[in-house]
């Protein structure tokens, strides 16, 4: 098993700073009458499908709108949810759940037949699910997915309504912050099949069983809202009455809202961390996010070249980017898992997982790949369109990958700069050259990041492929899954081969400066995952 070790004292770290804990005292500080927290987003929500939802604002909306069987707390340990408690068989491989009674933002019972029909609606290819992946170590997943199997035979059950009874392939030692995301949370079957191809299309579409409810969002509206759930089980600790979103995409126009009281909490892009650092209100929050570039090797010739993708790689240097032009506590990636993620043996994975020539920064050795690569495509030029999200840090980035890739010979870029939803969507259909990613760690190991590249994955918008990190991959999730020796070693070589081979090419782990006022209080913050939890938040008089 991957110790957690660093991962903990990071998150504790955070938790502190943002005065929580896993579960808040009673409030020390008197409440204000008015409980409503304003908020802002960089970009609108996208989807609240727990099945088809992939970015990390959905998420966050949904484990806010949601609970599944268990859910995280301090150190990212899980901590029951809907689920009072679990047992583990012998042999790892067989997990029972004992459910709480709960209900449904409609007064319907939760049930263990929820959670099934949800998994099942997920791993069902029909769905569509680029999430379903991660149901790959359940029993009878991988037939499902391949189409020679229903999804019915998905290796879980309901023995009668509060008890739900798993069944794996092999032991997964990470099993438990599995079950937390929002993917493994339970769906009302009788709403789903109410609402057909509108479910969830919109707020009132849809059913809620955690601390708040959707009350307010079009489906494509930038702004909405969350109300407290009084059907939520632990409905007498949710302080706050309501949660109102915006996606404001200017930083400034963010600030004067700020200022102006109309927003509680706002991040900073730009200069503005460097300048509102002696703000009261001001933090700095490390994620377990990286962003990384892919290239469209089934679209051209000349991204399967290694050479090629060689030079674009140490045409960027990633130090200068973070510290000049995002300067917002990002710091340089060393692959795609981020610094803090998991520790074994006292060694950081990201440290030890690294090839410092792979991300190294050398203009000359790279306009000299770049030229072989073109000859040996047949090549005099190339024009390229570098794709991305239309917010600050997005444009930051496209700005500055284009003033240095133009310095390759013969090379072109043009910039893409487009919102978010649709980014994630061209880039699902495989609709880019080159698009800058971002990938948030679902769960405190390694393999959260890893499983993205092997062939065939969802994720995997490049179609980069390699039979010896595939072949890696899979002993990681079979046969070496509970020896923790064999499962790092492996994990190690496998980012080194992405590394080398530029399967991908690592950019920054992202910082999240923000301003907060201060009379907002238990907002938790993890570094993994869906990131805030609001359901013991509150604002002090």
């Amino acid at each position: 098993m991957v110790k957690l070790g660093t991962v903990a004292t990071l998150a504790a770290a955070l938790l502190a700073a943002c005065g929580n804990s896993a579960s808040p005292a009673k409030s020390s500080t008197a409440q204000a009458k008015d409980q409503t927290l304003t908020w802002m987003e960089s970009s609108s929500l996208t989807s609240m499908d727990n099945s088809l939802a992939t970015d990390i604002i959905s998420g966050e909306t949904l484990n806010n709108t949601g609970a599944g069987l268990l859910k995280f707390g301090a150190g990212n340990k899980t901590y029951p949810s809907v689920a009072t408690r679990y047992t583990k068989s012998k042999d790892g491989k067989t997990y029972t759940f004992y459910l709480r009674h709960s209900k449904w933002s409609n007064g319907q019972p939760v049930t263990a037949k929820d959670f099934v029909y949800g998994w099942q609606r997920t791993v069902n290819p029909k769905t569509g699910s680029q999430y379903s992946y991660l149901y790959a170590d359940v029993k009878n997943d991988t037939a499902i997915s391949k189409g020679k199997a229903p999804a019915s035979d998905l290796g879980v059950k309901a023995e009668g309504n509060y008890k739900l009874v798993v069944n794996l392939v092999h032991p997964i030692s990470y099993f438990p912050t599995l079950v937390a995301q929002v993917s493994f949370f339970p769906q009302n079957k009788s709403v789903v099949q109410k609402y057909g191809k509108g479910y969830a299309a919109n707020a009132q579409n849809n059913v809620y069983n955690g601390p708040f409810k959707l009350t307010y969002w079009t489906g494509t509206s930038d702004n909405w809202t969350l109300t407290k759930n009084p059907d939520y089980w632990d409905a007498k600790g949710v302080k706050l009455h309501q949660l109102k979103f915006s996606a404001v995409k200017d930083p400034q126009t963010a600030l004067s809202q700020y200022q102006s009281g109309k927003l509680d909490a706002i991040y900073l892009t730009g200069q503005q961390p460097r300048n509102l650092k002696s703000n009261p209100g001001y933090r700095s929050l490390t994620s377990a996010r990286a962003a990384y570039v892919e290239m469209n090797e089934k679209h051209d010739s000349l991204m399967r070249d290694t050479k090629a993708r060689q030079a674009l790689s140490l045409a960027i240097n990633c130090p200068e980017f973070t510290k000049k032009v995002l300067a917002d506590g990002s710091i340089p990636a060393t692959g795609i898992v981020t610094k803090g993620l998991a520790t074994y043996k006292g060694k950081d994975f990201a440290t030890e997982a690294t090839d410092p020539s792979a991300t190294a920064y050398d203009q000359a050795k790279a306009k000299k790949l770049w030229a072989e690569a073109l000859k040996e495509t047949g090549r005099k030029s190339y024009n390229m369109t570098l794709m991305s999200d239309d917010t600050p840090v997005g444009k930051s980035t496209t700005e500055y990958l284009q003033s240095e890739w133009s310095k390759l010979p013969g090379l072109k870029v043009t910039n893409q700069n487009i919102p978010y939803k649709t980014r994630l969507a061209r880039s699902a259909a495989g609709q880019f050259d080159v698009v800058v990613s971002l990938w948030g760690a679902d769960f405190p190991d390694p393999i959260t990041d890893l499983q993205l590249f092997t062939s065939g994955n969802t994720y995997n918008n490049g179609k980069w492929s390699n039979q010896a990190y595939d072949n890696l991959i899979k002993k990681v999730t079979t046969t070496d899954a509970n020896n923790p020796d064999k499962r790092w070693t492996e994990m190690v070589s496998a980012q080194k081969i992405l590394l080398q081979n530029e399967g991908i090419i690592p950019l920054y782990q992202g910082g999240k400066p923000q301003l907060l006022k201060s009379k907002v209080k238990d907002v938790v913050y993890y570094p993994i995952g869906a990131n805030w939890d609001f359901s013991h938040a509150y604002i002090s008089k």
